[in-house]
């Protein structure tokens, strides 16, 4: 199963808990800050994402939301006779 994540630049303060609770380290603070003068967290690498939400649990700013993807039935589509 694959994941989506999604994090608010401008709810994000950069605290990094979330780039410290990441398994898969794919989060990082991002080097452009936003209008609040913060450096907010960033996916750098989305594709890797499990949606284990880990990092949506542990910021204290509810800047980030994650989604499960399913991966697409291969047998969808397929006709039986």
């Amino acid at each position: 199963m694959k994941g989506k994540i999604e994090i608010d630049r401008e709810l994000c303060k950069g605290c990094a808990y979330c780039v410290i609770t990441c398994p898969k380290k794919i989060i990082d603070i991002d080097k452009k800050f936003n209008s609040a003068g913060y450096y907010p967290a960033v996916c750098i690498r989305p594709e890797e994402c499990t949606g284990c939400a880990l990092c949506a649990e542990i910021c204290p700013e509810i800047a980030i939301e994650v989604w499960k993807v399913e991966a697409p039935n291969k047998s969808e589509g397929l006709l039986q006779g």
